[in-house]
């Protein structure tokens, strides 16, 4: 889950230094999504995924906050072998969208990571639990830069654009990119949807040897939601499905009728 966190994160590629009015979610959004492999003689779910939108609250510092849960967590068989139980959380900025705090649980089969980082943007500094490093203004959570995301303005992007984004995860600030591909047509089990297609760069090794393996769909309307995110492997692909949603703030006008 947390390699399409992400992919989802470096959507935000386009980030400037401009502070964007948040037109895209409201509280109460929830988007439900579904992990599976898919192969030709097989489509096996993994696990399940969701991302809700709480209330606006007020964080430690005073500032007026979003607070954004993403939790994902594995099923059936796949817990016999490599159990799966993520949950990020993220407080930000209703006005910049930037991040103040961030917060991990991570439990992946063996591995285990918690942590807990606070931004200071003025000050240009991110502390974790265990270290504290110098960032550039603006610098991303893998949540927060997925909802800032949402409020850019893609009809101003032509296909093989090409941006940069700063982002801060496991103790390290990271410089990644993101290549607009163009527009498309998909379907998946809401229905039929338009959309706009990304390839957000990942780090090559293990089963990527592409540094652009992920394609990434969105719809093309004013929520900017994540519809479907595959990556292919040796055998097949893995999948991250929309299955349901709530609480939008426009109607999703990107589903075509049938």
């Amino acid at each position: 889950m947390k390699r399409i966190l992400v992919a989802l994160m470096l959507l935000a590629g386009a980030h400037s230094g401009a502070q964007p009015l948040n037109y895209a979610f409201l509280p109460g959004e929830e988007l439900t999504y579904r992990f599976y492999y898919d192969a030709w003689l097989a489509n096996v779910t993994a696990g399940y995924g969701t991302v809700t939108v709480n209330k606006k609250t007020e964080n430690t510092a005073g500032v007026p906050t979003y607070h954004i849960v993403g939790e994902g967590k594995s099923k059936g068989m796949f817990n016999l072998f490599y159990k799966v139980h993520d949950r990020f959380e993220s407080w930000i900025d209703t006005a910049s969208l930037w991040p103040v705090k961030f917060k991990r649980y991570t439990r992946e089969g063996g591995y285990k990571k918690d942590d807990v980082v606070m931004f200071d943007h003025n000050n240009g500094l991110a502390q974790s639990s265990t270290k504290k490093k110098r960032i550039e203004p603006g610098t991303f959570d893998i949540i927060s830069a997925f909802y800032y995301a949402r409020n850019l303005d893609a009809s101003k992007l032509k296909p093989g654009d090409l941006f940069f984004i700063p982002f801060f995860l496991d103790d390290s600030v990271y410089h990644s990119a993101i290549k607009f591909i163009g527009h498309d047509t998909i379907k998946i089990e809401p229905g039929r949807f338009s959309c706009l297609k990304f390839k957000p760069m990942m780090a090559t090794g293990g089963v990527f040897a592409d540094p652009y393996p992920m394609v990434l769909y969105v719809s093309d309307d004013r929520n900017h939601i994540p519809l479907l995110a595959e990556s292919a492997i040796v055998v097949g692909k893995v999948k991250m499905e929309l299955k349901s949603y709530k609480g939008l703030r426009h109607p999703l006008t990107s589903r075509l009728r049938k």
